[in-house]
């Protein structure tokens, strides 16, 4: 699946939107991709964590026993990636403002885990997210997500595997060009207002 197919995929399910944007890591921008609905048909989730599974090395493959992403944005996409590689999926949750396993996951010390995202911007929730998997007594041995909106830039202190690299300008909310100084920002993420 070339950058062009993932993108036809995005705005298959009308899932590329413009305007003005307020991402969960605060910062603005003037794209955004909604994940959550380009994952709302199955079908088309089915491809593109497939899609993500040919792009990782045998190696990082052969490794992987489990995938734990970030709740709430890592959900589904993870449990596609758990299906395209057949091992189990499990999700975290920040109910007292950290990421920890809950609703009876678990996994063995030195489980090899991939961690899996929707969107990286910053990295980091994705940092935490492989933080709480250290304190699980797992070892994340990569990261991978359907978008990396850093332009390459986000650290995450293991191998990282996006599906599709976007290079969409983010700017702080008192940097504002015009154009989007112009535009009423909404928060269409899971952490929306």
């Amino acid at each position: 699946m070339t950058d062009a197919d993932v993108l036809a995929e995005f705005r298959a399910a009308e899932a590329l939107l413009e305007g003005h944007f307020i991402l969960s890591s605060g910062l603005r921008s003037g794209r955004y991709l909604q994940c959550a609905r380009v994952l709302m048909d199955p079908a088309r989730g089915a491809r593109l964590a497939e899609a993500l599974v040919a792009r990782l090395p045998a190696e990082v493959r052969a490794q992987i026993a489990a995938v734990i992403s970030p709740a709430m944005g890592g959900v589904i996409a993870g449990h596609e990636m758990g299906r395209a590689l057949g091992v189990p999926a499990m999700f975290l949750e920040r109910p007292e403002g950290v990421f920890e396993l809950r609703r009876g996951f678990r996994i063995e010390p030195g489980t090899k885990v991939l961690m899996m995202e929707d969107v990286v911007t910053t990295g980091l929730s994705s940092r935490e997210a492989i933080a709480a998997i250290a304190r699980a007594r797992g070892e994340t041995v990569a990261a991978a997500a359907l978008v990396d909106r850093s332009s390459g830039t986000a650290e995450l202190g293991v191998p990282f595997f996006p599906l599709i690299r976007l290079d969409v300008p983010t700017y702080a909310a008192d940097a504002l060009p015009p154009v989007l100084a112009a535009i009423p920002a909404i928060k269409p993420g899971s952490r929306a207002a």
